[in-house]
């Protein structure tokens, strides 16, 4: 009687339907890893002001621990001794957390105290001030107002133009290049910097 017995023909059916099974399951893995991949990086590289503001768990994850304790927990780094208080390249500095635009190097300059340092930001509407007092201090705390991250201090400053000096963490921001900003959704800024080369 031939009842439920399996034949290598059915065998070999069978090796040949899971085999099927896993190649899809592992190619629709895969191409969801990769669409999530494209995504996080559009998300980090790319401006959209209508972007919501991840979460702190995303924040967690996706930026580096000095980033995050600059940007959410008030945290400082070393002076002289961060990425961008030297930086004489040409283009935006972008909050890490949003990527909106909040300084840039036209209006960058050495203050001598180790930290990127501005005259203005783009637009002050862009930022949020708050008296800090710790450390038996006085001091203007600056933030981005639309993700709330902290960003460095605001001091008097006679020798800036503005008569002001934006003191702020390097790790509180990403630089974009004016090449690449138009790529990377801040066209609507290039102008900026086609005013200062008109400038005699």
């Amino acid at each position: 009687m031939y009842g439920g017995r399996v034949t290598s023909e059915d065998k070999s059916a069978i090796s040949t339907y899971v085999g099927v099974g896993i190649a899809i399951v592992l190619i629709a893995g895969g191409l969801a890893f990769f669409f999530l991949a494209q995504k996080e990086k559009k998300e980090t590289t790319t401006f959209d002001p209508n972007r919501p503001i991840p979460s702190d768990t995303v924040l967690k994850q996706r930026l580096k621990a000095e980033e995050y304790s600059v940007v959410r927990e008030g945290g400082g780094q070393r002076a002289f001794q961060n990425q961008f208080w030297n930086n004489e390249k040409t283009g935006i500095y972008v909050d890490v957390i949003t990527g909106e635009p909040l300084f840039t190097s036209i209006d960058k300059f050495d203050a001598g105290v180790g930290f990127p340092t501005f005259a203005k930001p783009i637009s002050k509407d862009l930022l949020a001030e708050s008296l800090d007092t710790s450390h038996d201090m006085q001091r203007t705390e600056v933030h981005a107002k639309r993700s709330n991250a902290h960003l460095g201090y605001v001091f008097p400053d006679p020798k800036s133009p503005t008569g002001q000096r934006y003191v702020v963490y390097s790790a509180a921001f990403h630089f974009v290049l004016v090449e690449e900003m138009k790529d990377r959704g801040y066209e609507a800024y290039v102008a900026l910097f086609e005013k200062k080369a008109a400038t005699p």
